[in-house]
Order: structure tokens, then sequence, then C-alpha cells
């Protein structure tokens, strides 16, 4: 059987998962918007207010698309070092640019897309130098720089995916837009638990639990109904 049905398969099979992380997320983020303390928080709105910045940056000047193809391709470069391979060549431009392995797999071809390379730089940085300095003062432009760069790495993915992309077409499309989303919420469920003083990773596993088990029961009571129908 091709590699493109495999995974075609296996990405119908994730689509209950992004289901229910769908729900719980939702779930989540509104139980903390209803209790307003997501809203008071200073990260939230310094996230915000870089996002904010970026859209208007994005929508309302010329888009530095040279920073985004860098930003693409070194982070195929980096997953493909985590992964142990090498790199013998790297080109931007802002016409495009490729990266040479010595490694392929679909996590390296669909990371750009999940994986916000300037936002892990910035809070690699920042932690780099709470070494050495005292950096809370500066935790405010954190937030910001978080927003900023997230709404970066979220524009411009959106903007990408519907040009045609080879990273996501050599890996089936429906496969890599199902692991993109998927990535991307997981990512997003781990910025509001750590945002929000009301959600910890235990009560939103719990979330998780719960909803698959209300998934498994609607799954077996369908089928049974099918079954019965059937007869």
């Amino acid at each position: 059987m091709p590699t493109r049905w495999v995974k075609f398969v296996f990405a119908i099979f994730l689509l209950p998962i992004c289901a229910i992380l769908s729900q719980t997320f939702f779930t989540a983020f509104a139980r903390a918007t209803a209790t307003r303390r997501l809203w008071a928080g200073e990260e939230f709105w310094f996230f915000s207010l870089g996002a904010v910045l970026w859209l208007i940056a994005f929508f309302g000047l010329p888009r530095p698309l040279v920073i985004y193809v860098f930003g693409h391709e070194l982070t195929h470069a980096l997953w493909v070092w985590l992964m142990g391979g090498r790199v013998s060549r790297f080109r931007v431009s802002r016409d495009g640019g490729h990266v040479v392995t010595s490694k392929a797999n679909f996590w390296i071809a669909l990371a750009p897309y999940f994986f916000p390379i300037y936002s892990i730089l910035a809070i690699a940085i920042y932690g780099a130098l709470s070494l050495f300095l005292n950096m809370q003062p500066y935790g405010r432009l954190l937030y910001a720089v978080i927003g900023a760069t997230w709404t970066f790495h979220f524009t411009f993915t959106c903007w990408m995916i519907p040009k045609n992309q080879t990273d996501l077409s050599d890996q089936g499309t429906f496969f890599s837009l199902v692991v993109i989303y998927l990535m991307n919420l997981l990512l997003l469920s781990v910025m509001l638990i750590l945002a929000s003083t009301d959600i910890t990773f235990t009560s939103f596993g719990a979330d998780l639990v719960t909803n698959f088990g209300h998934f498994t029961q609607w799954t077996l009571e369908l089928l049974h109904d099918l079954t019965a129908h059937n007869l």
C-alpha cells in the first residue's frame, strides 16, 4: 500500500483526537474567561498587545518574507538536527528557500507550520539571560514578544498553506493539514494552561479523559443504532 494512503487512513483516525482536543480547549478557554481571571492577567493583555501590533503590521505593511523564509528553513534545519541528521546546504531569499539534508520525514517537513521558531527563540534568549541578569522586570515585554511572534507564525502559516506548498503535498495534503491543526492546538492548549491560574495540566488532562469517554459512548451508541436499524 502506498505511503500516502497509509497516512491518509492515519489522518482519518486522528480526526476524533482533533475533535476531542478542540472541545477540551474551547471549554477550558470559556471557563477561564468566564471567571474573568484570564482577562485580568497581565500575561493575557501583553500577549494580546503583541498579537494586535503584529496583525496591524501584517495587513498594513509590506510583509517581511525574508524573515519568514529564514525562520521556515531554520525550523527545517533544527528538526533535522534534533533527529540526528545533517544539513549540507541552507539557502534563503525573498523568492523562497531550501535546505539540503541527510534525513527527511513528515515531522521535518511539517515542523515550520506548527513550531513557532521565533517564539521559541524569544523564550530561550529570555531564559539564558535570566541565568545572569534579573529579567523579571522585562516579563511583560516577553509576553508581548511571544504574542507578536506566535501571531507571526499563525498568520504566515494560514497565508502560505493555500499556496501549493510542496512540504504539504509531498506528505499528503489531508494528512499534513490534520497534523498541523493538531500540533498547533496542542501548543495553544499548553499556552492556555500556562497563562491561566484556573487551569492546570491535571485538570486539562481530566477534561480530555472525560471528553474521550463521552465520544466513545456516543460512538458506541451510534454503532448500536446503525446495527439495530440494519437488522
